[in-house]
């Protein structure tokens, strides 16, 4: 797995950014993007680690728990069923609402269980807890794949 944090670029005299380095507290700053190789799912509980770590930092330690338990389902979900790795995206907004993105190389939209034995099966149930637990959802086509998403507000 290869990746990048946002982290904060060289700062001038009295916290004005360099040219051409973002400014302490912009966007860029809270931005962490890692790209995920193919069927690596053993890099599902280094994007964990390194999320909460980052939502640590940037000052939104609450949203940790639900941030990790979302972006586990997706990124497997990614890795499982696509033969391509996936590329994910957490940004924190200035209105301190959280935003993950999963892309991956498959236009094949995600489905949910519906079928009644569901709640028997060991697996299918990640795009419910998405639904349950984040303020907003959705799934979006791309010529190379599609980009699943969800947010998540700072109470």
């Amino acid at each position: 797995m290869a990746g990048t944090a946002g982290t904060p670029g060289a700062a001038g005299v009295a916290g004005t950014a360099l040219p051409g380095t973002p400014a302490p507290g912009c966007a860029l700053h809270r931005r962490l993007h890692l790209t995920l190789d193919p069927a690596d799912l053993v890099a599902v509980g280094s994007v964990r680690r390194r999320l909460r770590s980052a939502l640590s930092h940037w000052g939104v330690p609450e949203l940790c728990d639900t941030a990790e338990l979302l972006s586990s389902e997706l990124v497997t979900n990614a890795l499982l069923h696509t033969a391509k790795g996936a590329v994910f995206d957490a940004v924190l907004g200035t209105d301190h609402r959280l935003r993950i993105e999963v892309q991956d190389g498959t236009s094949r939209l995600p489905g949910r269980r519906r079928d009644p034995e569901a709640e028997y099966a060991t697996s299918g149930r990640g795009l419910l807890l998405v639904e349950a637990l984040a303020d907003s959802w959705g799934v979006q086509l791309r010529g190379d794949g599609k980009v699943t998403w969800f947010e998540l507000a700072s109470p």
